[in-house]
């Protein structure tokens, strides 16, 4: 009886092997290992300038005169303008590492290839925001308030480069996951975006009425923002 209960039984599993899963990936590329390299050493030749600059930062975030102060000081507003070149560094690694910036379309890219299409959308970003700056700049010339507000998202930037590597660095050395990381990157975002509206809604307001400081808000900033939060759902 056991003997034919053995013989009736019947294979379900598949005989030829499955196919292979795609490789998972792993740490960082090497061009990725690169540019944290490049960072790091390109803010350790600035770091003299930074502690210069860092009490015009600080005021700047919670007094519209600090933004005025830095913009009125020519050497430490090229102090600023530099560093945060520099921080794009960074921002595409922080993007990169913990997919801020993941649409379906990148899921299955090579990471060298990855790493390159996210440079690209924060550098078509920016490229977008400055073309949109300089297309509704009013005719006024001269250091006007239009171009305070303006020069204040390289301010915020800093700011907010600071704020994450700090955070990075404080949870990678609590043992918090990954996933909780980019949770608290998200709202921290968020939170210096708020308070970056605010404060450049309010220099917006010394020249013009809370109307047109809306309208200018919605092409400046909501509009190109949207597109790239579109990007990232859509494709």
């Amino acid at each position: 009886m056991w003997q034919d209960l053995f013989e009736s039984g019947r294979l379900l599993l598949p005989e030829s092997p499955s196919p292979a899963l795609p490789p998972v990936e792993s740490g960082l590329p090497l061009s990725a290992k690169v540019l944290i390299l490049l960072s790091v050493l390109l803010f350790l030749l600035q770091l003299r300038r930074f502690f210069d600059l860092a009490p015009f930062l600080w005021n700047s975030i919670f007094r519209t005169r600090g933004g005025a102060r830095l913009e009125n000081n020519y050497r430490i507003s090229h102090y600023r303008n530099v560093l945060a070149i520099t921080f794009l560094l960074p921002a595409v690694l922080l993007m990169y590492h913990f997919r801020l910036y993941n649409p379906a379309l990148l899921a299955g890219m090579e990471p060298n290839l990855r790493l390159l299409c996210v440079a690209g959308v924060l550098l078509g970003y920016i490229l977008l925001r400055l073309l949109l700056y300089l297309w509704m700049r009013p005719r006024r010339r001269g250091r006007d308030p239009y171009q305070l507000a303006g020069r204040l998202s390289f301010t915020f930037f800093i700011d907010l480069i600071l704020l994450l590597s700090a955070t990075v660095g404080v949870c990678l050395i609590a043992g918090v996951n990954e996933l909780t990381v980019k949770n608290i990157i998200y709202v921290e975002c968020v939170f210096a975006y708020v308070v970056y509206l605010i404060r450049r809604a309010q220099i917006l307001s010394l020249f013009c009425n809370p109307f047109r400081t809306f309208l200018y808000l919605c092409g400046l900033e909501f509009f190109p923002t949207a597109l790239l939060i579109i990007s990232a759902v859509v494709l």
